[in-house]
């Protein structure tokens, strides 16, 4: 919000029409001045500086228009990756960080979208607006096949379609709504996949979830492999429009060319900066969001507004004097979009200091207002989050949850007993622009992420000056944890378990 200035000009006028403007202005100045204060209600006086330079945010707005309208999409393995990369470090150098650098790990896959076109060549014949699936296999030539419709995927759906040998699968969708449409929309494709497979279909054209022809890109292929199909996104007016024609009795024939580049390992970087402890030094709290993003939109929501406040909350912790007792890290994660695979490089290449990890935050969710934290199943420092985030009750209610899941950077972290929060926002505009060409600049609410930039500062601050959350769990309490929460069944589902087992992923056996 911008504050209001009074012209010196005007200040000793005694007109009353400018006695009343600067009545009202004063008011209105005052409100704003209160605003930081009423936020902070509760907070120690030793993190009102924290506050105070939070509410500021200098350069946020700045640095993410240049991520994402000069650099763009970020995939790894691209120019506008390596561009990202070299923003970052520039940027936390210039917030004040007193280390700033890159760690290097290895994808053992990569990918570039070829020239996708789809088409329906009979009944009738027109184009079909449509974008690969990320890590999708490449069609040699062009693929020109009946199409089936097999509902929304259900063991039953795909029975009475019959005989999918050599076809396009056509798989309906809801339109996305809440964060457990998201989830089911993952959820529910390995099944889906594996009955295509299990049926010898040649393809899967995949309805979008969003109407008005908004295309997106997810990735279905288990962590460093391809996907086991050939897969489109088709948008949903398109696919629905085929599904009449099939449902009228038409045999409808498609053809799909997916000239997609498969390569092998590429390099990519994590980009870490620190804010030095002043008690604890080798003790650490750790601010993440991921840099990469796909490549339709410009990621912008996903995750270009968290990756800017990642750094502006350097600037408000360093520039506000504040002396952490532990070290504050922040971390800029790469290849989240294929799989988690920057935190679990981190995770791994720092293996050796997860004991030294006292808590983990990572914000993955837009810009929305900030309801709460997630705890990743660790009931046990409920209590000293619920204490912590009582001063950010007078922005709407604040309820932390116990539940863990599959699907942003703290998983490897939790993996490894460190405990971890990932913060709870309400969907606002994030869920229709989530990964799609249209989430760009001009969704993210700048308002709320400056709010949640206050959050961020201040639960660094805290957590790294006061005791620790809790203890780092053993490989057995980890593995209580995920039967508690479910989080097996997913670890199953997105093809994470075999690396938790074979001791690539996470705890190590001791």
């Amino acid at each position: 919000m911008t504050g209001i200035k009074v012209p010196a000009e005007k200040c000793g006028s005694e007109n009353q029409t400018n006695m009343i403007r600067k009545l009202v202005i004063g008011l209105w100045a005052g409100m704003l001045c209160l605003a930081p204060a009423l936020f902070g209600q509760g907070v120690g006086a030793q993190y009102q500086g924290v506050f105070a330079k939070a509410t500021e945010a200098p350069t946020l707005e700045k640095n993410l228009r240049t991520l994402t309208d000069e650099i763009g999409g970020r995939v790894p393995g691209t120019l506008q990756m390596d561009e990202a990369v070299k923003w970052a470090v520039a940027a936390f150098k210039a917030a004040g960080a007193d280390d700033v650098h890159t760690e290097d790990f290895t994808m053992q896959t990569s990918w570039r979208e070829g020239a996708t076109d789809v088409e329906v060549t009979s009944p009738t014949r027109f184009k079909l607006r449509a974008t690969s699936i990320a890590w999708s296999p490449a069609i040699q030539g062009t693929l020109t096949t009946r199409v089936v419709d097999v509902g929304f995927g259900s063991p039953e759906e795909f029975a009475k379609a019959g005989d999918i040998a050599g076809a396009i699968v056509l798989v309906h969708s809801h339109v996305l709504h809440k964060w457990q449409d998201l989830f089911n929309e993952y959820l529910d494709a390995p099944p889906i996949i594996d009955q295509a497979l299990k049926g010898k279909a040649a393809a899967i054209a995949w309805t979008s979830t969003r109407e008005h022809d908004v295309l997106y890109r997810h990735i279905n292929a288990p962590p460093e492999k391809f996907d086991r199909i050939p897969s489109v996104l088709l948008a949903r007016e398109d696919a629905l429009r085929v599904a009449r024609l099939i449902e009228s009795g038409k045999k409808v024939e498609m053809s799909i060319t997916l000239p997609n580049y498969m390569g092998g390992p590429i390099k990519t970087q994590n980009v870490v900066a620190e804010i030095r402890g002043s008690e604890e030094p080798n003790q650490f709290v750790l601010l993440g969001a991921h840099l990469d993003s796909w490549n339709l939109g410009t990621g912008a929501l996903d995750n270009g507004c968290d990756a800017a406040m990642v750094i502006e909350a350097l600037r408000a912790i360093k520039s506000s004097g504040f002396k952490p007792k532990r070290t504050i890290r922040f971390v800029l994660f790469s290849g989240e979009e294929e799989g988690m695979l920057g935190s679990w490089a981190y995770a791994t290449q720092h293996k050796g200091e997860m004991d030294n990890a006292d808590a983990v935050v990572i914000f993955d969710s837009g810009s929305g207002r900030i309801t709460g934290y997630s705890l990743g199943g660790r009931k046990d420092v409920l209590a000293k989050v619920n204490e912590m985030t009582k001063p950010f009750e007078v922005r709407g209610p604040i309820e932390n949850t116990t539940d863990a899941f599959v699907g942003t950077d703290n998983l490897d972290f939790l993996l490894d007993g460190v405990p971890t929060l990932v913060a709870n926002q309400v969907e606002a505009n994030y869920l229709v622009n989530y990964h799609a060409s249209s989430d760009t600049y001009d969704k993210v609410d700048m308002t709320e992420l400056k709010k949640n930039l206050v959050i961020a500062a201040y639960t660094m601050a805290y957590l790294a000056d006061t005791p620790r959350l809790g203890p780092r769990q053993t490989r057995p309490e980890i593995e209580q944890l995920m039967k508690n929460t479910g989080l097996d069944e997913q670890m199953k589902l997105f093809n994470v378990w075999p690396q938790w087992e074979d001791g690539t992923r996470g705890r190590s056996r001791q």
